[in-house]
C-alpha cells in the first residue's frame, strides 16, 4: 500500500486523476516530526509529513487516525485542519492535501515504513529535501504562520 504525502507519474497516479491525502504535523513544543522516504519509492529520501490516502468511506481524520496507527504505531488524537493544499504534478494529475495538527498520541512511535523519522524544530525544516506538494506549507511554517 503506497503511503506518504506525495504522489507523482510513477507512483499509480494517472494523468488527471486527484488524489486525496491526509498528513499530520505532529508537534512537540517547538519542533514537529517528519519523515523520509525509502530509496525504493518513489521520491526517494526526500522528505514529508506522516498520513497518506483516504480511502473510501473514511473521513479525513479517521484516515489520518488509521496511517499513523499504520506508519508509527501510535494512536493519534487529531486536532484541527491548520491547512489545505492542492498539488498539480508536471506529468498528470493531482494531490489534494489537508494537514491536520496532532498534539497527543497514545502509545511509542515506531518507525514502521520510513528510511527514518526524527523530531525537527519548525525553523529547520526548510534545509530538508522535502516534497514538492509540501514546500509552500513548510516555508509557512518555518516563518511562524499557521501554527
Amino acid at each position: 500500500m503506497e503511503t506518504g504525502t506525495g504522489h507523482p507519474a510513477g507512483s499509480g497516479l494517472r494523468p488527471g486523476a486527484l488524489r486525496l491525502v491526509v498528513a499530520a504535523l505532529m508537534l512537540r513544543g517547538d519542533e514537529v516530526l517528519i519523515c523520509q522516504r525509502r530509496p525504493d519509492q518513489p521520491m526517494a529520501l526526500q522528505w514529508e509529513f506522516p498520513g497518506g490516502k483516504i480511502e473510501p468511506g473514511e473521513g479525513p481524520e479517521q484516515a489520518l487516525a488509521r496511517e499513523l496507527n499504520e506508519e508509527l504505531g501510535i494512536d493519534a488524537t487529531i486536532g484541527q485542519r491548520v491547512t489545505h493544499i492542492r498539488h498539480n504534478y508536471r506529468h498528470g494529475g493531482a494531490v489534494d492535501l489537508q494537514f491536520f495538527a496532532v498534539y497527543e498520541f497514545r502509545g511509542e512511535i515506531e518507525n514502521r515504513i520510513f528510511k527514518e523519522v526524527r523530531w525537527v524544530k519548525l525553523e529547520e525544516l526548510p534545509s530538508y529535501d522535502f516534497l514538492v506538494a509540501d514546500r509552500g506549507l513548510i516555508k509557512d511554517l518555518a516563518a511562524g504562520k499557521l501554527l
